[in-house]
């Protein structure tokens, strides 16, 4: 597929040559250490890029939110969020073991918070997460930063991307490169769910180049065929193990099978599409071959679709809201609503909330809806 290029630094990627991200998330458990030793794995592996998270829990969830079911099983996570929040020195130590290794340093803020914060440390680039591609402050305050921006656009649908990249391209004095990261949020994803034919539309479709971030559990046959249908970028957790205790360790890959996904990789851009096709075919089978190709069209994939407006962000009430009161901009927040509580508004009509009167009790921790103002 003939793809939009995307440059960091002035080296570019895309059209056969694919950025490859090792996404650490917070796999280090705040342990420098351990930190290191997967930077300098992943590197053995032949990542190009390590990705991190910087967590502050009340910039994405609410205390109420309870338990949410992740890959290691039921969790606290907001109580698990708190335990994970570092200070910046942190992250600068991170930046230079990775700048220090030859590697680019990305990480994905979740709030203002974190953004300006990671701003501060003068990353090369920076990267959204699939929850908050409809997060317009986040987005208008990252556009700002002139950054080349990674964009996950899992648990989305075409408008909500299209909203997304308007937003980004009229923020500020935004002149940096976008790259799309088509995505399925659902942790492990299905391969067959992949519909990565998609890659090529969003392509056409927008004028940006697009790759992949594959949450599925197979090294090769997802990020294979996304490399030789040209994806300008290939994101994969990676771990030490699957066994350990990180949020996303269980469907990352441990450092011998991201080997095999980058050479995978590496071969197919080689080969080219349709050779690698053709060779896929042969040894996984059509049928699935092409299930996970898909038919391009841009929808929610199944496993995913519940999580829509769940693990996106909403309008909560950060306190309860009495029947008549006017609703202060300390009241409420945008941020993801999980399973336990309500969805609310979408984040572009935050201003239009702040300053309407609460039309009934709104509890707090729950979304607010037009039927509440």
């Amino acid at each position: 597929m003939k793809t939009h290029k995307f440059s960091i630094n002035g080296v570019e990627f895309g059209s056969g040559k694919a950025l490859i991200i090792a996404e650490l998330g917070t796999s280090h458990g705040c342990d420098m250490v351990k930190a290191s030793e997967l930077i300098n794995a992943a590197k053995e592996a032949g990542a190009d890029c390590i990705k991190f998270q910087m967590v502050f829990a009340d910039e994405i969830l609410h205390p109420a939110t309870g338990n949410v079911i992740l890959p290691g099983g039921s969790i606290a996570l907001y109580e698990r969020f708190k335990k994970l929040e570092l200070p910046l020195s942190f992250f600068a130590e991170l930046k230079e073991k990775v700048e220090k290794a030859g590697l680019i340093f990305l990480c994905t803020p979740f709030g203002l918070q974190s953004a300006r914060a990671i701003n501060s440390l003068k990353p090369q680039c920076i990267k959204i997460a699939s929850p908050e591609l409809n997060y317009t402050g986040l987005l208008s305050e990252v556009a700002r930063y002139n950054l080349p921006i990674f964009l996950s656009s899992g648990v989305s649908k075409l408008r909500d991307i299209e909203y997304a990249l308007i937003l980004l391209l009229q923020s500020g004095n935004f002149s940096s490169s976008i790259c799309l990261l088509h995505c399925v949020t659902s942790y492990p994803a299905p391969e067959t769910e992949y519909n990565l034919r998609v890659m090529r539309n969003l392509s056409k479709i927008f004028g940006i180049p697009v790759g992949i971030s594959d949450h599925s559990l197979d090294p090769e046959l997802v990020p294979a065929l996304a490399g030789a249908l040209g994806a300008a970028a290939i994101e994969k957790h990676f771990c030490l193990s699957q066994s350990e205790a990180g949020l996303d360790d269980p469907i990352a890959l441990p450092p011998d099978q991201f080997a095999k996904m980058v050479k995978a990789v590496r071969a197919a851009e080689i080969n080219g599409e349709e050779n690698t096709i053709a060779a896929m075919r042969q040894e996984r089978g059509s049928e699935l071959v092409e299930q996970v190709l898909g038919d391009g069209i841009k929808r929610l994939a199944p496993s995913e679709a519940a999580n829509y407006m769940r693990t996106n962000r909403s309008i909560r009430a950060l306190k309860p809201i009495e029947k008549g009161v006017i609703i202060q901009k300390d009241m409420i927040a945008c941020l993801r609503s999980e399973k336990n509580l309500r969805p609310g508004l979408s984040p572009e009509w935050e201003q239009s909330v702040i300053g309407r009167r609460a039309a009934q009790f709104i509890p707090s921790g729950e979304g607010i809806r037009f039927e509440d103002i």
